[in-house]
């Protein structure tokens, strides 16, 4: 059956990029040659230009341009099977190997005892990569296609190492910016079955729908069955129930956790209370002096562009978290009105899970629970004072791993009888290398950032797979997945359960 998209019913003569499925003839054997195949799709099309795609691998199918009317046509074609507009996918976008106790110095471990991966490929769909940074200095075969997930699985060296360091990467370009097409999602999955990967790993997603709708998870299905493992995120809508994507039972569905790091940036009151927060760019000659504390809570809580900033100047500023302005457009806003430094506040929603991000000026990034007690205090008195000590990386906390608050949840809306996501992995302030050009036009020296994301935790899981695959070359996608399952951790560093951010943290960071 041919599915028609909402904006196809109001112009119908609209050309549209449909997914369409066909039948194999079975009086037909097809050739070695890509062309066979390729002609036999473009004999359902009323022309040969419409073509897009002809998948050989991933689906038994093509991609086209076509009218719906032209798509209703097709029903009546021998072998016809169903036709349905893409969809647009979206990217869900160190000390983490030692954190899943990978350790270089060990004379014996997962590691060693895995080869560190070698002699398994991991294709990579996403955005590309730059071959040129520093963490892929290699040679890398000229027919391979393809910056951030890729460091995260294996050939990163040094700083940013990866998961399995000696694992081969087929990376595919299949997104612009942050938006993926379904069509080039599969055309990638094609070429990666085409080159032989053990394991594919795909950072990508979106809302929710019904199988036989999700022309990605079943590709995920036909890898499965040629013996490649497919691991993706579970999505960043969290903390609300039903949320997750990349649902299907066969697949391997990632969500992020915290790791026992933090980048640590201290706020002290003028009552001597104590808030710990992160920041990534962190001053060397920050006074430790008390400052006068400001928010301005009626006019400009949220230090937005657009609204007031008087009353910044030489002070301390308290800015809301929200949704829908970035933390580092409230530090440009708080520099540009004279604020001396500047403490970012969660939302609700975000519970204890605090961003190491980089800023314009002094800053910390604070829980919820910080941002009412720090409130409270300012009711307090009228000469409110503060400052942040800048701590640099802490490493040992025992409260990790704890589900990141923007980690997608279950349960599955498409198959509410399965469990889902899999398993957590590292994605809270991640260590990754940093493409110059992405967000960072002026200043090209920066090769490294901190990022959170379940984009971060799926490439963690990706390479942990790769290594179960180097010792067990023979094992089924089924197998490592149900290893990695049951061979995880079930409880935290201190031997407690793993908890969420959003609902509380075992050893509170307020």
């Amino acid at each position: 059956m041919a599915q028609t998209s909402k904006t196809a019913l109001t112009d119908p003569t609209i050309l549209e990029t449909y997914i369409v499925h066909v039948n194999s003839p079975k009086t037909r054997v097809f050739s070695s040659d890509p062309k066979d195949i390729e002609n036999w799709h473009q004999s359902f099309l009323p022309s040969s230009s419409r073509l897009v795609y002809s998948y050989r691998n991933i689906i038994t199918g093509f991609v086209a341009r076509l009218s719906p009317k032209e798509a209703k046509a097709m029903e009546k074609i021998d072998g016809f099977a169903s036709a349905q507009p893409q969809r647009v996918l979206s990217l869900h976008t160190t000390h983490s190997p030692s954190f899943l106790g990978l350790n270089l110095q060990q004379k014996s471990g997962t590691w060693r005892g895995s080869n560190y991966g070698k002699g398994v490929i991991i294709g990579v769909l996403d955005s590309g990569v730059n071959p040129n940074h520093p963490s892929f200095r290699l040679v890398l075969p000229k027919e391979w296609n393809g910056v951030v997930t890729a460091s995260v699985f294996g050939q990163a060296k040094g700083t940013a190492v990866g998961m399995a360091p000696l694992t081969h990467l087929a990376i595919y370009k299949v997104c612009s910016g942050i938006s993926c097409l379904e069509s080039d999602i599969l055309a990638g999955m094609d070429a990666a079955m085409e080159n032989d990967v053990n394991i594919l790993s795909l950072s990508i997603g979106a809302q929710s729908v019904h199988f036989y709708q999700d022309n990605i998870v079943k590709g995920a299905f036909s890898a499965i069955q040629k013996g490649i493992l497919v691991s993706y995120s579970a999505g960043n809508d969290g903390p609300l129930h039903g949320t997750l994507s990349n649902e299907a039972p066969w697949i391997l569905t990632v969500g992020a956790s915290t790791i026992d790091r933090s980048i640590r940036a201290t706020t002290v009151l003028g009552n001597k209370e104590e808030f710990d927060g992160e920041l990534l760019s962190q001053p060397n000659n920050f006074s430790s002096t008390l400052l006068p504390l400001f928010y301005s809570s009626t006019i400009n809580p949220f230090c937005d562009f657009d609204k007031p900033i008087y009353g910044f100047k030489g002070k301390i500023v308290l800015c809301d978290g929200s949704s829908y302005t970035d933390s580092n457009l409230k530090g440009q806003s708080v520099y540009t009105a004279g604020g001396v430094a500047m403490i970012v506040t969660n939302e609700k929603k975000e519970g204890f899970t605090t961003s190491a991000n980089a800023h314009f000026l002094p800053a910390t990034e604070v829980s919820y629970a910080a941002r009412l007690k720090i409130k409270e205090y300012i009711k307090s008195t009228t000469t409110p004072t503060a400052t942040i000590v800048f701590k640099g990386t802490i490493i040992g906390g025992n409260s990790a791993p704890i589900v990141g608050s923007f980690s997608s949840r279950g349960p599955s809306l498409a198959s509410p009888g399965i469990l889902k996501p899999d398993i957590i992995g590292p994605g809270v302030n991640i260590l990754v290398v940093w493409p110059s050009s992405f967000e960072n036009k002026k200043n090209s020296k920066l090769t490294f950032n901190v990022i959170s994301g379940t984009s971060m935790s799926c490439p963690h899981l990706s390479g942990i797979a790769a290594l179960f695959k180097s010792v067990h070359p023979h094992w089924s996608p089924a197998a490592i997945k149900s290893a990695i399952m049951t061979t995880a951790d079930l409880t935290n560093l201190a031997g407690k359960p793993i908890v969420d951010e959003r609902l509380g943290h075992p050893q509170c960071m307020c």
